[in-house]
């Protein structure tokens, strides 16, 4: 979103929204169940599970660290890559709370 767009929004809704648009990359879902599933891995590992090119993974992870939706650490010349525990916490619960919105005011 542009700065001029995004200074209307709280700080709140603009993380959010980050993490949200994030993730709306099938291939970032797919690396993120790939995690979920492994616990850690580096980007190799990936490229291997996955039909994405190395530079591609490599991209698709930079886009998923830039937001803290995965965290990186540095092992020799890999670097190992996990969940943020905290992110996830965060968007579970917003959707929590819309969830629970949505089930409480049945509109149509």
């Amino acid at each position: 979103m542009g700065i001029t767009k995004s200074e209307h929004f709280s700080e709140h809704q603009n993380e959010l929204a980050n993490l949200l648009k994030a993730l709306g990359h099938p291939a970032r879902v797919a690396i993120v169940e790939y995690l979920i599933q492994h616990k850690q891995c580096i980007c190799g590992d990936i490229v291997s599970e996955l039909p994405l090119s190395q530079a591609t993974i490599s991209q698709h992870l930079r886009e998923l660290k830039q937001v803290g939706i995965i965290q990186g650490n540095i092992e020799g010349n890999s670097i190992c890559y996990c969940l943020n525990p905290s992110v996830f916490e965060q968007i579970n619960q917003y959707m929590g709370v819309v969830i629970e919105s949505v089930n409480k005011n049945k509109c149509c």
